[in-house]
């Protein structure tokens, strides 16, 4: 009898184990989470994007006028000095192609300038005939007048005779240079491209460069026919660096002259500092790489650091550039642990190993925290990261 009862009595207690385990098991478990503590400290709002380092002022050599520039023997890189270093030679181009009404309208001008030379030297013949023949008067005029045959007028009449004589001499040897120049000139309408001249001291025109620096890119290498203002080389002096960076126009806005800036992602192993100097008043349509247009507005930066910092960047490298729009120092969150209720911010509070949905009110922020305005106080343990099993009064265990 007594161990019947036993036998039951453990049974018993061995069914009431078993609805226990069940009733337990059935039971809502803690969530395992991260928590961070809420504190103090400084904060940094900042915008980036890629910009590229740029020469403040690139000077662009052109042509002065329209001629054959020789091949260049500056390359990219190259130093040169103001007012000293050659850049370019332009020689005179060779004269255009005649067709063959052309040559013989030029033929026929020749043939007329030749005339007109050989008419210019009978000219000459005969005004020297009648020079002699003037002289010769007054050879006679003056032996007359010292026997008193005739009158003084007779004698200077002879005299004028030759001076009249002489200057048409004179004029007629002008009138032959004259031709002879007309005959060069229309010989010149002859000459055919290809045809090689006596080179000339002056054939030539130096262009130099206009400051002291660094050949940029070379625009017009090769031998060629250029035109009046057109490029030739790109001049720069690569101690004079700026940033230049497209920002959205949204964050833009927020960027004033004068703000801190770190230059990243330059290929150095430094950060590089720098400060924005202009805001463009100008913003312009951009397309993105996924192919949406986008308002950026361009932002200047200069370098505040040492010079041998940022030595090794030249004109047209890539940089990542990270404006700081806010310092100051607040109550912060992490990032990780906000969530959207609505149109307004929430965090999970950690409340006596129960989570506690608590809604708050942010200012400033960055990748990582923001500025608690209002819901939070320093030392309050809030859940990072919740995820769907985190609700209003969850029990909640740190995760190990």
């Amino acid at each position: 009898m007594f161990g019947k009862v036993v036998r039951r009595g453990v049974a018993a207690l061995i069914g009431l184990g078993i609805i226990g385990l069940i009733v337990w098991a059935l039971l809502p478990q803690p969530v395992p989470v991260d928590l961070a503590t809420i504190a103090t400290g400084p904060l940094e709002v900042t915008v980036e994007d890629e910009g590229i380092t740029r020469i403040r002022e690139v000077y662009t050599v052109s042509s002065p006028i329209v001629g054959k520039m020789r091949r260049t023997m500056r390359e990219e890189g190259d130093d040169v000095l103001a007012d000293k270093t050659i850049v370019a030679s332009i020689e005179p181009i060779d004269p255009t192609l005649l067709d063959i009404r052309t040559q013989r309208v030029n033929e026929a001008a020749v043939q007329a300038a030749q005339a007109a030379v050989d008419l210019a030297e009978a000219q000459i013949k005969q005004a020297r005939a009648q020079l002699e023949f003037m002289k010769g008067d007054l050879r006679r005029a003056e032996e007359l007048a010292a026997s008193h045959t005739i009158s003084a007028r007779g004698l200077e009449k002879a005299k004028l005779d030759v001076d009249s004589a002489e200057a048409g001499v004179a004029s007629a040897i002008a009138t032959l240079e004259v031709r002879k120049r007309e005959l060069e000139s229309a010989k010149a309408h002859l000459i055919q491209p290809g045809v090689k001249a006596a080179p000339s001291a002056s054939c030539c025109i130096d262009v130099r460069s206009p400051i002291d620096g660094r050949v940029l890119r070379i625009i017009a290498k090769s031998e060629q026919v250029v035109q009046p203002g057109a490029p030739l080389i790109e001049i720069g002096d690569p101690r004079d660096l700026e940033i230049a960076v497209d920002f959205l126009s949204r964050d833009a806005v927020r960027i004033k002259p004068g703000d801190p800036a770190r230059i990243e992602s330059w290929g150095g192993d430094v950060t590089l500092e720098a400060k924005v100097t202009r805001v463009e008043p100008t913003g312009f349509t951009k397309v993105s790489a996924l192919g949406i247009e986008e308002q950026r507005v361009k932002v200047i930066l200069d370098f505040t650091g040492p010079s041998e910092a940022w030595q090794k960047l030249g004109h047209g490298f890539r940089i990542v550039a990270r404006v700081a729009i806010w310092r100051g120092e607040g109550l912060l969150v992490p990032l990780g642990a906000l969530f959207r209720q609505g149109d307004s911010w929430a965090v999970f509070v950690a409340t006596d190993g129960r989570a506690e949905r608590r809604p708050v009110r942010i200012a400033e922020r960055n990748l990582h925290a923001a500025r608690v305005v209002d819901g939070l106080k320093a030392g309050e343990q809030v859940v990072l990261h919740p995820g769907d099993r985190v609700t209003d009064g969850a029990r909640i265990e740190l995760r190990d």
